[in-house]
């Protein structure tokens, strides 16, 4: 402390030195001490601080002035409360100084200041706003000195914007102080008035709101001077942009007054009343409805509004003269004969109508989606014809609004099924105006203004997301508009690589076949661009080279013979390959060069040797030992190994031995790298090097790198273990010789570590399995079948000796048991002819089992061989089977209804009737037996193969389900309509009428396993079934109002899994389904009952099932449906789930969080009745006698309540909402939740675009 003191004081004399450097360099290390956190101030540092401070504001050195300013704002934060009220004293005191100087430097201390206040509910903010507020407000009265004024209000808005709720009491003094400044002659007083209003209204009470809304109205109906009128629309317009939630309520009386003065002469006031309407339509966009048409007519008049120029003339000329009126922007010394001598630009307003008029259109398109075929008709020709536009700013303007149609055009992404777009939808109208689009934009592309073409480039991108390839018949055109940028020397660097990036878009949105003519066209221009000096056109046009080297000849045409077929590229084309090859190489060679390029030109290099290799046999010498060179160095060797995955996996097979001595041990070194993304990619090349190159390396060479796999064989990182063990069985089977005793030694002990874990499935699983098949059939010394069984099974038969219990089955977890059962089946199989001897050693284990884990596992193992072995010829294996269904463990019963059903596939006619039969027969294990049938099904329905194999018995099958259909058990219930489920899929056209039929029973059981095989109908896949389903949807929806609860309940649960997996049947039944799902979301009293516990009674909600799968429906639909919904009518019903059970509640702040992000302007207005709810979430007390999961639970939901309030937090503005602020104030005066909710915040900032707040629906 002494320390800090002693150089304080140093500091202190430094600054009442005559010298300006030396009070400048004093001053400067002040600051610097200042900003760190440790710093702590004594009393009379502080003091003597802070009149130092201000003492220098009044410094003849302007330097000096300005450094004492900014130590204000760390300063605040330093020193105690009094200090600050009195260097606030101070500037407020200077603001009224004759020194003009002095004032400005004391206004700007006053902002520095009031910014760097603490946001907190502590009495420091308030009092020093309470002090400041009184003295501006006399300051803005008092008209004799404008610039006092005119600062006052700057300050006042800064402190309205920041502390607006710590101002309530003040408020009417403010508005009384600041209306009359609306009437001021001065035009810089009127803007900052109105921007101090607008901050205002954010926290002020309805009774004020009203106040001001009346007063701005009763000015603008008896208002005779346009300029009055001007400020006032212009204030409203303000008001609703800051404070839209508010405004809404107000639009009705508003909205017409704005309308009627949209059509006066004045164009200032046109201008202010479309902006105002443009603020309308965005903050008010429930209120506004009514007014829509009338505002896009108004909209689609001035947009053409422009009374001083004829462009009739340039209709004639077919345009020529656009390229005119452009060319005057740019040469200073434009024609003299031209137009612009009869009036002059500087007094031609007009264009602010115009701009005023595009930017309200684009609102209106971009928030009204339900318009959009009325659109198409309407407003598209318009916009089209104003492309001709002559000034800049409104041409911008008028192609953002098209982009905005063109955006909202776009298919949403979540449709997984392309649909033809009928006559009337947006797609199809779109289509038919492409003509009009490209032309109008190439008009603007061929054009002098940069940002104009830019804007025009970007439409054409988003027209080609909008309509896929539809530019086909328009590419030749297009590409003539584009060269000439691309080849210009004048042309500005952004212009080219905006071009470029468009090139690269159009390619790829349309087929090589498409494209391939038009190539020839584009190549010179783009050879051209990779000369370019500047590094970023180089980079983006080698990614065009690389895009048309795969459409110049495409590697991807797979002939009848299941082979690549490659054919020679067109004659035209030949000519070009030397060149693109030359100038690529000019630039992989540089070495000084920035990395973007490096990496591009390899990359381009890899494209080019990989197509084109037979024409570039002669250069391989000079262009692979580069290559070699990149892969050793360290910024460049990933892009390398990916190239030279391309070259090595082309068709064409270039002769890459002069590299492989050199590059194989280079490759083995990278597997030893941290780089994730480095070994993954070497992996994948050395497969692709052993598959087609295996007879080029030596196996020396390949041993060696063999040895660093084994490392990676973990469950680390399944990802890389599977594409190590791809590797490996590569290896195995092409060159079984490297797999050397060492190295099959260290990959061993992996392997069966992987095998055991429960992390093994999916590819990583598949791989294994191949790997081990591989090692059978290489006949590798030490991985013999007998060997490898051995080792497989002997993790299980450890349990045993470890005295297995079923407590010891979990020390092996279920996974693993089914892995190693796989792993077991896939060397049995391999094995050959003493496959069916090993199978009766597990039948023995299995008749008579050591333990449980011995039983289940010998279960799996015939389960898994069964499924590629044909085991009816052993006796009792079906007696052995049936009987293990009858021990106590569900684990061993589970594994044997598995068994059953999957060696019925190895045989079907011999068991699938057998089991149909056990099913009547043996009601007591009917639930297994079904358990059996459904993995016959499930099992066989992947293969074209099993299916044809079942189909002769689905008529058998459908016939004994639909006995089971009103089984009393809902486990099996369900498991029957899987099943139906899955048939239907298999043959739609006969079975999905009969599935209609259940739907109609009289028995509920019967309907409600039929709705559930409605759910299985509809995967993320296309089906066959597909066009069906869509044709009837409708009637498969009408168990949504079924009298039975429990049949409403799992036709929700069907139409969520439609919604989230094809969301194209559901989409256009919307209107008539959700009104029946957000009814069943309200609580309904005649479900909750009493139950009596002993002396307690408890409530039971059954109607809680059904309100939660309602909410859930309504969550997916956020995700792929929000364009068909209303979302106020949708927030209401989540304002009510707020309110409700636990379970509904973290489901509905889940939804408040994806709103916010979807549709943030919405629920901006709707703030308020969100944050109620929230804030009882988190200031509830759990009962003090409650159990520990009542504590937990409670934790949770404040959690969950919290990340809500964060992701309100994030929406634009809704820091100045005084609710809003006022809960998160309150947040963080409970010391329990505040770290949480800066945790939760700092996530929220820091996820880099991953969505926190998506709820897992898998």
């Amino acid at each position: 402390m002494a320390s800090v003191s002693y150089q304080i004081a140093n500091l202190l004399e430094k600054m009442t030195s005559t010298d300006k450097d030396f009070r400048f360099m004093a001053t400067n290390d002040l600051m610097t001490e200042l900003q760190k956190d440790s710093i702590k101030l004594d009393d009379d540092s502080e003091r003597k601080v802070v009149k130092m401070l201000l003492r220098l504001l009044e410094d003849k050195n302007g330097e000096v002035q300005n450094l004492a300013v900014k130590c204000l704002g760390p300063l605040v934060n330093k020193v105690k409360e009094y200090q600050v009220e009195g260097i606030v004293d101070t500037l407020c005191a200077n603001m009224l100084s004759d020194t003009e100087q002095l004032r400005d430097i004391s206004s700007i201390g006053l902002k520095t200041v009031i910014s760097e206040l603490p946001l907190g509910s502590n009495t420091l903010a308030a009092n020093v706003c309470k002090k400041i507020t009184g003295k501006l407000s006399s300051a803005i009265e008092k008209q004799e000195d404008v610039s006092v004024q005119l600062e006052a209000l700057d300050i006042l808005a800064d402190l309205l914007s920041r502390f607006g709720g710590l101002l309530i009491t003040f408020h009417p003094m403010l508005l009384n102080s600041l209306l009359p400044q609306l009437a001021s002659p001065r035009q810089a007083v009127r803007k900052r008035t109105i921007v101090a209003l607008s901050h205002l209204v954010m926290s002020c009470n309805a009774s004020l709101y009203n106040k001001l809304i009346d007063h701005l109205l009763e000015g603008l109906s008896s208002s005779t001077s346009s300029s009055v009128s001007r400020t006032h629309i212009q204030c409203i317009a303000s008001i609703c942009r800051q404070a839209g939630h508010r405004f809404g309520e107000q639009l009705w009386r508003v909205a017409p007054q704005v309308l009627e003065y949209s059509t006066d002469a004045d164009e200032e006031l046109r201008e202010h009343c479309l902006q105002a309407l443009e603020a309308f339509v965005l903050k008010c966009p429930k209120e506004v409805q009514p007014h829509i048409p009338t505002i896009i007519d108004l909209c689609l008049k001035m947009i053409t509004y422009d009374p001083n120029y004829n462009y009739e003339d340039e209709e004639e000329d077919g345009g020529g003269e656009d390229e005119e009126m452009e060319d005057e922007s740019f040469t200073p010394d434009a024609d003299p004969e031209s137009d612009s001598e009869e009036y002059s630009d500087d007094d031609d307003m007009s264009w602010k109508v115009r701009r005023a008029a595009a930017k309200c259109l684009e609102s209106v398109i971009a928030t009204r989606h339900e318009l959009l075929a009325e659109m198409y008709i309407t407003v598209s020709p318009a916009l089209i014809a104003r492309f001709k536009e002559r000034e800049e700013n409104v041409k911008c303007d008028i192609l953002s609004a098209y982009t905005a149609l063109l955006r909202a055009t776009r298919p949403p992404p979540a449709l997984q099924m392309t649909i033809v777009p009928t006559d009337n939808s947006p797609q199809a109208l779109l289509l038919q105006r492409v003509g009009g689009v490209v032309r109008g934009a190439l008009r603007v592309i061929r054009g002098r203004s940069v940002r104009a073409r830019g804007c025009a480039l970007a439409l054409l991108r988003e027209l080609l997301a909008a309509a896929p390839a539809c530019l086909a018949d328009h590419a030749a055109r297009v590409i003539r508009a584009l060269t000439p940028a691309l080849t210009d020397k004048g042309t500005a660097s952004s212009m080219k690589i905006e071009t470029l990036v468009f090139v690269v878009c159009l390619v790829r949105g349309h087929g090589g076949a498409t494209m391939r003519g038009h190539v020839a066209a584009l190549l010179p221009a783009v050879l051209c661009c990779v000369h370019d000096p500047f590094y970023k056109v180089t980079a983006e046009a080698l990614r065009v080279l690389q895009t048309l080297v795969k459409v110049m000849r495409p590697l991807d045409n797979v002939g009848p013979d299941g082979n690549i077929q490659v054919e020679p590229p067109p004659e035209e084309l030949q000519q070009f390959i030397h060149a693109m090859y030359e100038c690529t190489l000019v630039r992989l060679r540089a070495t000084d060069m920035d990395q973007e390029v490096k990496e591009r030109a390899i990359a381009a290099c890899g494209q080019l040797l990989c197509h084109f290799g037979d024409f570039l046999q002669p250069e391989l010498p000079i262009c692979l030992p580069i290559f070699l060179e990149r892969l050793r160095n360290e910024i460049t060797r990933l892009t390398t190994v990916k190239a030279l995955t391309k070259v090595a996996s082309s068709p064409l097979r270039i002769d890459l031995r002069p590299i492989l001595t050199d590059a194989v041990p280079i490759l083995g070194s990278f597997l030893r790298k941290n780089q994730r993304a480095l070994k993954l990619s070497t992996l994948v090349l050395l497969d692709t090097l052993v598959q087609n190159y295996s007879n080029a390396i030596s196996i020396e060479l390949l041993s060696k790198v063999l040895m660093e796999v084994p490392a990676l064989v973990c469950e680390a990182d399944l990802h890389c273990a599977q594409t190590a063990l791809t590797l490996v069985r590569g290896a195995c089977i092409r060159v079984p010789a490297a797999l050397t005793p060492e190295a099959r030694a260290a990959l061993t002990p992996n392997i069966l570590a992987l095998a055991k874990s429960p992390l093994l499935q999916g590819g990583a699983l598949k791989a294994m399995l191949g790997v081990l098949s591989a090692l059978v059939a290489a006949d590798v010394a030490g991985c013999s079948r007998r060997e490898l069984l051995a080792l497989l099974v002997a993790p299980v038969h450890r349990l045993h000796e470890h005295n297995a219990s079923a407590h010891h089955i979990k020390q092996l977890s279920s996974q693993a048991f089914h892995s190693l059962a796989k792993c077991v089946a896939a060397v049995v199989v391999e094995g050959g002819s003493d496959a069916l001897e090993v199978v009766r050693g597990f039948l023995r284990d299995a008749a008579q089992p050591a333990s449980d884990a011995h039983h289940m596992f010998a279960l799996l193992a015939l389960a898994e061989i069964g499924r590629h072995l044909d085991l009816s010829s052993i006796p009792n294996l079906k007696e052995v089977l049936l009987s293990s269904f009858t021990p106590s463990s569900e684990e061993v019963k589970s594994a044997a209804s598995y068994a059953l059903g999957s060696v019925a596939v190895g045989n079907l006619p011999e068991f699938l009737p057998f089991i149909l039969g056990e099913i009547e027969a043996q009601p007591k294990r009917q639930y297994l037996l079904l358990h059996s049938l459904r993995e016959i099904i499930s099992c066989e329905s992947c293969t074209p193969e099993g299916v044809e194999a079942l189909r002769p018995f689905i008529p058998e099958i459908w016939v004994q389900l639909s006995k089971h259909c009103q089984c009393a058990e809902e486990g099996s219930r369900n498991v029957v309509a899987e099943c139906l489920g899955k048939l239907c899929l298999l043959e739609p056209k006969d079975l999905l009428p009969h599935l209609k039929e259940f739907l109609k029973s009289p028995e509920p059981l019967t309907r409600t396993t039929a709705v559930t095989a409605v759910k299985f109908t509809i995967s993320d896949q296309p089906q066959a079934i597909d066009p069906l389903l869509r044709g009837c949807m409708s009637e498969l929806l009408v168990p949504l109002r079924d009298p039975e609860l429990g049949v409403r309940r799992v036709a929700l649960v069907a139409f969520n899994s439609a919604a989230h997996n094809k969301p194209s049947l559901i989409r256009d039944l919307l209107p008539q389904v959700l009104p029946t799902i957000y009814s069943e979301t309200k609580v309904k009293k005649e479900l909750i009952r009493e139950v009596e516990m002993g002396p307690f009674k408890h409530s039971v909600d059954d109607g809680l099932d059904l309100r939660k799968a309602a909410f859930e429906c309504m969550y997916t639909l956020l995700g792929t449906c929000l364009d068909r919904l209303d979302v106020f009518e949708f927030l209401r019903h989540v304002e009510d789930g707020l309110r409700d059970h636990y379970d509904i509640k973290m489901l509905t702040y889940l939804m408040c969080a994806r709103l916010a992000q979807l549709c943030p302007t919405v629920v901006l207005q709707r703030l308020e009745s969100l944050v109620e709810p929230l804030r009882a979430t988190c200031t509830m007390k759990v009962k003090a006698n409650s159990v520990k999961q009542e504590y937990e639970k409670q934790d949770e939901l404040k959690r969950s309540a919290l990340r809500a309030a964060a992701a309100l937090l994030q929406i634009p503005e809704a820091e100045k909402n005084p609710h809003l602020m006022d809960f998160v104030t309150q947040i963080k005066s409970f010391p329990d939740l505040q770290p949480i909710f800066e945790s939760i915040l700092k996530d929220s900032t820091g996820a880099g675009g991953v969505d926190s707040n998506l709820m897992d629906q898998s």
